[in-house]
């Protein structure tokens, strides 16, 4: 009767529909396979196939129904070619730009994101990356551990850090006043900053001021806040005419994408003392980073981990099922994209 039961379940588990995973998520290493179990779906998982992978996806095109994508594994035209059966792609970020959206439309598939479980902890890190800047917290942290016999240390010796700066009444510009920009704006009026911002169209709602055009945005304002998405028309958006306009005293900040940012021209502008400083959470070509940078004391660096906090990751997970078990079961989901900041 057991053995029964167990090819009960087993056959249960093989007419489940099936979910196309290419690469595990963070999640697994962090919190095991069953992270995002359910009984309403199963897992297809490319990495575990001997199978290359445009063979594997043909073998499967019939009997996949819906794609888990992470940023490292991106869902092209020619991945949905291949298949056909697909009727959503679900991502584990809120950026999309490892996604082909215009082809999903095309298609008429179904595209969801984790929405704004990420918000409070990315607007939380782009204002821990600009106070460590400003009162240069990590520059202060590596001269202490680098002292040999600190009681010896001379006096003088800690000045040569530079003295550092004040956040309170800078002039912020915010590059994307969406879900992320709204929380950074609403932490940084607290500390007594005047807020501006540049976003596709003025919300009516802001009482902020509005700049359509981002080189005006930097003129007038200290620090530049990246808060923004990566799509074509913001690609090196911040280049070497925003970044000057930023000018020699100017801060930037991005907790977006890398690529919104001309890296180049900005690793050029720091090391000839063209803008103050930067911190950066995002590279444009991750995971390589410009050796140029780090060498700078007036550079924050962290590894694309603003989301990485433990309520966030049970919270992504719950919203992930959520979405795949209301798509199976034919009911809205949670997170359906729809184009805004």
């Amino acid at each position: 009767m057991e053995a029964c039961h167990g090819h009960g379940k087993e056959k249960e588990s093989q007419d489940l529909p099936r979910v196309l995973l290419f690469k595990p998520p963070p999640d697994f290493h962090l919190f095991g396979d069953e992270c995002f179990s359910s009984n309403k779906f199963k897992f297809l998982k490319a990495w575990e196939s001997p199978l290359p992978l445009d063979q594997f996806l043909k073998t499967h095109a019939q009997s996949v129904e819906a794609i888990l994508s992470s940023g490292g594994a991106p869902v092209t035209a020619e991945t949905l070619r291949l298949m056909p059966a697909v009727r959503l792609v679900m991502t584990t970020s809120a950026g999309l730009n490892h996604i082909d959206i215009a082809e999903c439309r095309r298609r008429g598939i179904t595209v969801a994101n984790t929405g704004n479980v990420f918000s409070e902890d990315v607007a939380d890190l782009a204002v821990g990356l600009l106070i460590d800047l400003l009162r240069n917290i990590s520059a202060s942290d590596r001269f202490v551990k680098q002292w040999l016999r600190p009681r010896q240390a001379a006096e003088g010796d800690c000045y040569s850090l530079g003295i550092g700066s004040k956040l309170g009444g800078k002039r912020v510009g915010i590059v994307g006043l969406g879900s992320i920009g709204s929380l950074v704006a609403k932490r940084l009026d607290a500390f007594g900053c005047s807020i501006s911002y540049n976003s596709r169209t003025k919300k009516p709602s802001v009482s902020y001021p509005f700049y359509s055009n981002v080189c005006e945005l930097a003129a007038n304002c200290d620090i530049l806040i990246i808060c923004c998405g990566l799509t074509a028309e913001t690609h090196h958006m911040i280049n070497k005419q925003v970044l000057s306009a930023l000018g020699k005293e100017g801060v930037v900040i991005n907790i977006g994408r890398g690529p919104i940012i001309d890296e180049q021209e900005l690793v050029r502008c720091l090391v000839q003392g063209e803008i103050k400083g930067a911190g950066l959470d995002v590279f444009e070509n991750e995971p390589d980073v410009p050796k140029e940078l780090l060498a700078l004391d007036n550079v924050v660096l962290s590894p694309h981990c603003a989301i990485f906090t433990w309520e966030t990751f049970k919270d992504r997970q719950k919203l992930v099922v959520e979405n795949l078990e209301a798509f199976f079961s034919n009911k809205p989901l949670l997170t359906k994209i729809v184009d805004n900041d």
